[in-house]
């Protein structure tokens, strides 16, 4: 099965990015071919102009497309998801994930921003037709911390969450896959679609 990792951050470094590839690591893990979109390497001006012909916005396009489960994440400013995911959010069909499974993810400064994810972004997602969408991972930054080797480091509560998340994505990925004998393939790595 096909997952896209959404990354909706402006900045390549941010919480909700390191969270983003610690998930679809784990994914991985379970055998779900994982590739990456972060909108920020997307043309600026065709995402503002809406040019949806333009190359690196006709390839994100069509892997979403493709894809079974789309991982979203987005850093929440001023109660609300990034404009920049907003702006590639504009550029789908109404039913632009429509029989996938969507798995929301946001980090902010501090828990008062976790309702964003239920008021601000499930709502769209689910007006575009989306199968199923899990519950919710917000994480503060406080939450996530760094290694000695640079990887994430997750606070027990959030890592509980993140695990449950991953697990039932994975499960209910198993559920709609192709019986054997088909042509799906599961890779082990994660790749860049819109490079």
């Amino acid at each position: 099965m096909s997952v896209i990792l959404l990354g909706g951050s402006p900045a390549p470094h941010s919480s909700s990015s390191r969270l983003l590839q610690h998930i679809g690591e784990r994914l991985a893990l379970h055998g779900q071919r994982v590739s990456r979109i972060e909108v920020r390497d997307l043309s600026a001006s065709a995402l503002l102009s809406l040019d949806t012909d333009e190359p690196s916005v006709a390839r994100a396009l069509a892997a979403v497309r493709q894809a079974d489960a789309i991982v979203v994440a987005t850093p929440v400013y001023k109660a609300a998801y990034s404009g920049l995911l907003k702006a590639f959010l504009d550029l789908l069909p109404q039913d632009g994930l429509a029989g996938k499974l969507v798995l929301p993810l946001a980090t902010g400064g501090s828990q008062s921003h976790m309702l964003a994810l239920d008021y601000a972004l499930r709502p769209v997602l689910a007006s575009m037709s989306a199968r199923f969408i899990l519950p919710s991972i917000y994480a503060t930054s406080d939450q996530l911390g760094r290694g000695l080797d640079g990887s994430l480091t997750l606070a027990a509560p959030i890592a509980v969450r993140v695990a449950q998340g991953v697990e039932q994505l994975a499960s209910e990925l198993r559920l709609v896959a192709p019986r054997p004998g088909t042509d799906a393939v599961a890779a082990k790595d994660l790749h860049a679609v819109a490079a």
